[in-house]
C-alpha cells in the first residue's frame, strides 16, 4: 500500500490550518488518514508547526513519500536532517552519539532562530499598533514638553539666584550707606555739643 505524507487541510474559508498526516496515496485528499504528526498554520507570521520529528523520521524510513510541501516542512524541521546523519552511521562514517549530539545541536539552534523571528514580529507588530494609535506622537510631544521645563526651571532657577545675589548686593550697599550716615551725624552731634559747650562757658565767664 503506498503511503504518504501529506497535508489535510482544515479551518474556514480564507484562513486554512493543515494537519501534517501520514495517509493511503489513494485516499482523498481530506478523507481517512492513518496518522497525525502535527499542525501548520501558514496565517501566523512566521508560520506555526508543530510536528512529531521522531514519528515523522520513523515513517519516511519506512518508505512513507512525502509531498511537496510536506518535504520542505520536514526539511523545516530538521527530520532529513536526522535521516542523513542516520544513514552515516549506518555506514559507519559517524558514531551514534555524535549524530545525536549533531541533530540537538541544530534544533536547539533552529528553535532559538525561530523564537528570535516570533520575537522580532511582536515587536514590529506592536511599534506599528503604536504608531497608529498615535502613541509615538504622544510620547515625543511629552518629551518635548519635559525638555522645554526643565530648560524653564534651569533658566528660573539661574534668574532666581542672579536676583538673590543682586539684592544681596543692594542690601549691602544700603546697611553701608546708613552705617556711613549713622556716623556722620553721630559726628555732627558731638561737634553741636562741644560747640554750645563752649559757648555756655563763654556766656558764664562773661557774665
Amino acid at each position: 500500500m503506498p503511503v504518504k505524507i501529506r497535508l489535510q487541510r482544515k479551518g474556514r474559508k480564507k484562513a486554512p490550518f493543515y494537519h501534517i498526516v501520514v495517509a493511503d496515496a489513494r485516499a482523498p485528499r481530506d478523507g481517512k488518514f492513518i496518522e497525525k504528526l502535527g499542525t501548520y498554520n501558514p496565517m501566523t507570521k512566521p508560520a506555526t508547526i508543530l510536528l512529531d520529528r521522531d514519528r515523522a523520521y520513523d515513517w519516511l524510513m519506512n518508505g512513507a513519500q512525502p509531498t511537496d510541501t510536506a518535504r520542505a516542512i520536514l526539511r523545516f524541521k530538521g527530520v532529513l536532517y536526522k535521516k542523513h546523519l542516520m544513514v552515516g552511521v549506518k555506514k559507519g562514517a559517524i558514531s551514534q552519539e555524535d549524530a545525536d549530539k549533531k541533530f540537538q545541536d541544530w534544533v536547539d539552534a533552529k528553535e532559538e532562530r525561530i523564537a528570535a523571528r516570533f520575537a522580532q514580529v511582536a515587536e514590529e507588530k506592536r511599534a506599528y499598533n503604536a504608531k497608529i494609535a498615535g502613541l509615538d506622537g504622544s510620547v515625543k510631544i511629552v518629551k518635548e514638553v519635559s525638555e522645554e521645563g526643565a530648560e524653564t526651571a534651569d533658566a528660573i532657577l539661574q534668574g532666581g539666584e542672579e536676583a538673590v545675589a543682586e539684592a544681596t548686593e543692594a542690601v549691602e550697599a544700603a546697611a553701608e550707606a546708613v552705617e556711613e550716615a549713622a556716623t556722620e551725624t553721630v559726628e555732627e552731634v558731638a561737634q553741636a555739643a562741644e560747640e554750645a559747650v563752649e559757648e555756655a562757658t563763654n556766656t558764664d565767664g562773661d557774665a
